[in-house]
């Protein structure tokens, strides 16, 4: 467990990311981080919740429909 302090950026509040935090994320200056609200807290993920659940939608509707994209595939 690492302990980050609220600090002052310009006239928002926020935290820095120890080195170490940064590398496991796989994330750098300029990156996108999201915070989830998560059972216990929260969860700060490089990875785009949203996108998940498009891409899941995506899968179901080409799951179902493969028969008529495979044929316009064949096109």
């Amino acid at each position: 467990m690492q302990t980050l302090k609220i600090r002052k950026i310009g006239n928002s509040l926020g935290v820095v990311l120890p080195k170490e935090v940064v590398s496991r994320l796989k994330v750098g200056e300029g990156d996108s981080v999201y915070l989830t609200d998560a059972r216990d807290g929260y969860r700060i993920t490089p990875l785009d919740p949203g996108f998940a659940e498009q891409m899941a939608a995506a899968e179901a509707i080409m799951h179902e429909d493969r028969d008529v994209l495979r044929e316009l595939a064949d096109r």
